[in-house]
């Protein structure tokens, strides 16, 4: 099972993640409201600005307050040292 941090020490399973995206557009804004009035929200930015929105395939939304090319980047180089390994 491969983990992805998502900042501040939260980790998620790689395996899990659907997509990754920026929390900037209104249909992404809509999707985290719900999300939050729904309590299927994990909010991973210890208090921090919202940047990345992970969604999960369990119909969960973690958010994160690394970019989103930060986590896609973690979860690239954690999957070519599986890879080499």
């Amino acid at each position: 099972m491969q983990l992805i941090n998502v900042g501040f020490g939260n980790i998620v399973s790689a395996s899990r993640i659907i997509a990754i995206v920026s929390p900037e557009s209104a249909p992404i804004k809509r999707l985290v409201q719900e999300a939050k009035d729904q309590g299927r929200a994990i909010d991973a930015t210890c208090g921090r600005r919202t940047r990345a929105v992970l969604i999960m395939d369990s119909d969960h939304i973690v958010l994160s307050a690394v970019q989103p090319e930060t986590v896609a980047g973690r979860f690239d180089d954690d999957a070519a040292k599986e890879i080499e390994e």
